[in-house]
């Protein structure tokens, strides 16, 4: 009975760890996409910023000069220039007023969306795909005017939404550049034009995404370029989301084979008498070993099922403005760490097996 339960408790601490585990994971994921998730779902496969802007869309700004400069460099099949702004508006004719991403781009397959996960993708002014966890098609967003109590700006309908799309954890619009620049100039009447905050570039033929990244940032030392992936992994935060989690992720992998190679290393020493006394009788100490490893795989695969299953119905909710997913490729990589952890760490144990002794049931050792 109380070797069920002992193992009953092991199960549970694994399962636990496990859940936790995959719970930060998905948390982790969670907070980059809300941050960056924009970048990573729009349409140009590279991304041209003012160094000045440290890697975020709002915060650069392309001049004509700089602008020039960038479309003149050997390689570019084409371009677009992409703005962004966050805006107050004003959903659904609702009383209450709300912030918003809005992206335009100038070419939709630079910038822009070109597959959505429900609707379609933009296709005359006025219109806008917004981000799945904060709209639904056949909304109505109108930009509010800044200055202008009561006043109507340009408003955008919803056609369409793509799941993991917000900028800054804040609903994201994705519109044309004429949308972007009716908003932007709604928001500040003053403005005589606006600038581009970034440009979209697509390689020529023959070029690749790295070779044009790197002519570009030879041109001048006011533009940087990245790669898609690259400006959704260096946009700042990023790195430092994903370091704390990496602390926390390396607390949990020092604690699974400690609680685990204690655990089996006790029963070990509390059964080194029948040990002993199965290697009189011949049993060979692989035999043992085998028998040990096999308890690990049974109990930390139910632990690791526990643990999936806790996880499950969590992994389906939002918290605030982050959406959790059930990612299967996260939690077999941790099934199989946990699992390697937990063999590597009972071979401690196994050690102790391996130097039992049969003389020692005759001479009455094996029970001290």
């Amino acid at each position: 009975m109380r070797a069920k339960v002992r193992f009953g408790l092991l199960i549970a601490t694994i399962g636990l760890l496990l859940f936790l585990i995959l719970f930060q994971q998905a948390l982790q994921s969670g907070l980059v996409t809300s941050f960056v998730g924009a970048i990573r779902t729009q349409s140009a496969p590279v991304i041209v910023y003012n160094t000045d802007g440290q890697r975020t869309l709002q915060g650069s700004v392309i001049p004509p000069e700089l602008e020039e400069q960038i479309l003149a460099v050997d390689g570019i099949g084409s371009a677009g220039r992409i703005g962004q702004g966050t805006f107050t508006v004003r959903v659904n004719d609702d009383d209450e007023t709300s912030d918003a991403a809005v992206i335009g781009a100038e070419d939709a397959e630079l910038g822009g969306i070109v597959e959505v996960d429900g609707g379609r993708t933009v296709e005359a002014p006025g219109e806008a795909v917004g981000s799945a966890a904060d709209y639904s098609v056949g909304d109505r967003v109108r930009i509010v005017p800044v200055g202008v109590a009561g006043g109507d700006g340009p408003e955008l309908e919803v056609v369409g939404v793509v799941d993991d799309a917000q900028l800054q954890v804040t609903p994201t619009l994705f519109t044309s550049w004429e949308d972007f620049e009716a908003a932007a100039l709604a928001a500040n009447p003053d403005a005589e034009s606006v600038l581009p905050n970034a440009l979209g570039l697509r390689p020529a033929e023959g070029v690749s995404v790295g070779q044009l990244t790197e002519r570009v940032d030879a041109t001048s030392e006011d533009a940087e370029a990245l790669s898609r992936t690259d400006a959704a992994d260096r946009a700042p935060g990023v790195a430092q989301v994903r370091q704390s989690f990496q602390v926390i992720f390396g607390l949990y992998g020092l604690v699974v084979p400690l609680v685990t190679g204690l655990f089996f290393l006790i029963v070990t020493f509390q059964k080194s008498r029948a040990l002993t006394l199965l290697r009189a009788v011949g049993i060979g100490p692989w035999t043992l070993v085998r028998s040990l490893l096999f308890q690990v795989l049974v109990v930390t695969g139910i632990g690791i099922a526990v643990g999936t299953l806790l996880y499950l119905p969590l992994s389906q909710l939002r918290i605030g403005s982050i959406t959790l997913r059930f990612d299967v490729t996260t939690v077999l990589i941790w099934a199989a760490v946990l699992l390697g952890l937990g063999v590597l760490s009972a071979l401690v144990a196994a050690r102790r097996v391996l130097k039992i002794d049969p003389i020692e049931a005759t001479t009455g050792e094996g029970g001290r």
